[in-house]
């Protein structure tokens, strides 16, 4: 759950072309940010256990998620940063800033007025909490990519970011809500994932940025622009996620498992580059 509402961020960045590497980050950055916030207003009123204070932490998760959404924004779209230096930067960044912060330790001491409901809860006992809050997030988002101004945008920017200027839309103004959305959905991981843990994981999330890349490319997401399916990335999330827990099931050592996720990917974008050659042709 936690890993496709990154993947669904990520989707609209692909769309236009662009990438995200420091969503990862920016969910460990704000998950400390949020569950410093649930704490302190915790402690300030004087209920640790206070529905204020578990908002107060989503409030501040998304906030500083999509902070970190807008700077990477400006500094692609009004500086004219290449996406896969500035991401690159602010994945470091993020995760400096997460570690100086809290020592390099993880943070403990949720309300489990959080963690029991939000993090481990199931309505009527069968689905759970995190499951229906990631679906909410992905049907939303294919309503607002397929249906939605906002959503033809971002195609055309992948498709032909020059005709797209030339139609009167201002692509530098979109790219960088494309890419505080992204941030935005990074934070609400954040607080989902201490919801989930009941603390943070600064050393939990190496591996998303690749995974949440490949999920979009395996689910249909063309790497170079202009075609995306938020169904896809639902399905494509599935894979590198089965085939951790599979590999873990059989024994194999969890090295393997970026090899195999990273390979997975060259070949999905091999497929990709095939498919687009194919159409060009016609």
């Amino acid at each position: 759950s936690i890993l496709l509402i990154l993947a669904v961020g990520q989707t609209f960045v692909i769309a236009t072309s662009g990438i995200d590497l420091s969503v990862g980050s920016v969910l460990v950055f704000s998950s400390v940010v949020a569950t410093i916030a649930t704490i302190g207003v915790g402690e300030a009123i004087g209920d640790p256990e206070s529905p204020v204070a578990v908002f107060a932490g989503l409030g501040a998760g998304l906030v500083s998620g999509l902070a970190w959404g807008v700077l990477n924004g400006f500094l692609i779209a009004v500086a004219r940063i290449p996406a896969l230096i500035v991401t690159l930067g602010s994945m470091g960044m993020a995760m400096g800033f997460a570690q100086i912060i809290t020592g390099g330790n993880d943070l403990r001491g949720l309300p489990a007025a959080l963690t029991s409901t939000v993090g481990s809860g199931r309505l009527f006992g069968v689905i759970p909490y995190l499951v229906i809050i990631s679906a909410v997030v992905a049907v939303i988002a294919a309503l607002v990519l397929n249906k939605t101004r906002f959503g033809r945008y971002t195609l055309a920017i992948g498709s032909d970011e020059e005709a797209t200027r030339r139609q009167g839309i201002s692509v530098r103004v979109h790219l960088v809500k494309v890419y505080a959305l992204s941030g935005l959905l990074a934070g609400l991981a954040g607080w989902l994932s201490i919801a989930r843990f009941g603390a943070t994981t600064i050393n939990g999330h190496g591996s998303a940025n690749l995974d949440t890349i490949a999920a979009v490319v395996l689910g249909g997401t063309s790497l170079f622009g202009g075609i995306a399916s938020i169904f896809g990335t639902v399905v494509g999330v599935f894979i590198p996620t089965v085939l951790k827990n599979g590999f873990t099931i059989i024994g194999v050592e969890p090295f393997w498992q970026n090899v195999a996720v990273g390979a997975v990917l060259i070949a999905a974008v091999y497929y990709d580059q095939r498919r687009r050659r194919a159409r060009d042709r016609r």
